[in-house]
């Protein structure tokens, strides 16, 4: 069998292959409760294979939702409805997993099939949090600056979402610190202009995410894994870029972070990104390399071949699949047939084996 079903030891926990199902929003929820798409979605892609299954952004507050419809994971109630999901999930035999994420000035737009502009507070939207004063582009909601004090409850917020995902039966936590939304907003100077303790220089721009993952850490079990999704680059002049994320994957390896799952953009619009199969590869390829910490890699990932080739380079240590996984709930499946092994199946797809 390919070393891309090799089994990963990460903590306490094994995931049973190297591919996971990457965090995709489903704009599906009501009032950050996931329902019964969630449970289809997630799980029959647990029963694919995958060796993780990581639910989609889920806000640590209200004001936190990219739209309206995005789950949370700020109450009691989305905690209990997420404890059925990771449940099934884990009895799939993949590790349940959910983003924490926070959307910042990138907060309140319609889903993408919407038009995702910006939605008024006569119908459900509100102001956004941000670094700066500054809107995401062009139509998008005017966001606010965040106060010192807000700051505080912003890293409250994803402590106490972490608690909630621990009750809920997530085995495994990725903070969103990528694709333009707060924590990423924070490290980058585009979006970032304070002139406080958590702007201008390297060491005050990564202040917040490293508070969080402090406080996150406190309450999530030393035995079980924490993971960071990072945007490698912002693809634009003057951003944030891998130069950077090196040297902060050195840090929050220190800091209890086993994973960084490698990303790029999302910050500023307009940007030319390369996009080519694996595109964002050698960024997860060179922050391993030059660091101590495992890393997992994500972008236009689609052929076995491709992510076999991705594992037996040593170029990550994971491929996160996203829409492949939207084609096709059981690629783990067959990506393992292509390579010339086989999964074991649900007992209840046997026959079909």
């Amino acid at each position: 069998m390919s070393r891309l079903f090799d089994p990963l030891q990460q903590r306490s926990l094994t995931l049973r292959n190297r591919l996971v199902v990457s965090p995709m929003c489903q704009y599906s929820a009501v009032d950050g409760v996931p329902n019964d798409w969630h449970l289809v979605h997630l799980g029959s892609r647990a029963v694919g294979g995958a060796a993780a299954v990581i639910a989609e952004a889920s806000a640590v507050s209200a004001q936190g939702r990219i739209s309206p419809a995005d789950t949370g994971l700020w109450n009691d109630q989305q905690a209990e409805a997420w404890a059925r999901i990771a449940r099934f999930i884990s009895c799939q035999g993949a590790l349940p997993g959910i983003q924490l994420g926070h959307a910042g000035r990138k907060a309140s737009v319609a889903p993408p099939w919407l038009g995702g502009s910006a939605v008024a507070p006569e119908d459900g939207g509100w102001t956004p949090l941000a670094p700066s004063a500054l809107a995401f582009g062009e139509g998008s909601p005017a966001p606010r600056a965040l106060t010192g004090i807000e700051l505080n409850n912003v890293v409250d917020d994803f402590a106490c979402a972490a608690w909630r995902a621990l009750a809920a039966g997530f085995r495994v936590i990725e903070l969103h610190a990528a694709h333009g939304y707060l924590l990423h907003q924070f490290l980058s100077p585009l979006s970032n202009t304070r002139q406080d303790d958590y702007g201008g220089g390297f060491d005050n721009r990564i202040r917040l995410l490293l508070g969080v993952i402090d406080a996150v850490r406190k309450v999530w079990p030393e035995r079980l894994p924490l993971w960071l999704r990072l945007s490698a680059t912002d693809w634009a002049a003057g951003g944030w870029d891998i130069e950077q994320s090196i040297e902060l994957a050195r840090i929050v390896a220190m800091r209890g972070v086993d994973v960084i799952d490698v990303s790029s953009g999302g910050l500023v619009p307009g940007v030319e990104i390369p996009l080519a199969p694996g595109y964002q590869v050698p960024f997860s390829a060179r922050i391993r390399r030059e660091t101590s910490i495992a890393t997992g890699a994500v972008g236009l990932i689609t052929e076995a071949e491709q992510a076999q080739g991705v594992i037996e380079r040593d170029e990550a240590d994971l491929v996160l699949i996203a829409r492949e996984l939207l084609r096709d709930p059981y690629f783990p499946r067959r990506a393992a047939r292509e390579l010339g092994g086989e999964l074991v199946a649900p007992e209840q797809y046997l026959r079909a084996w």
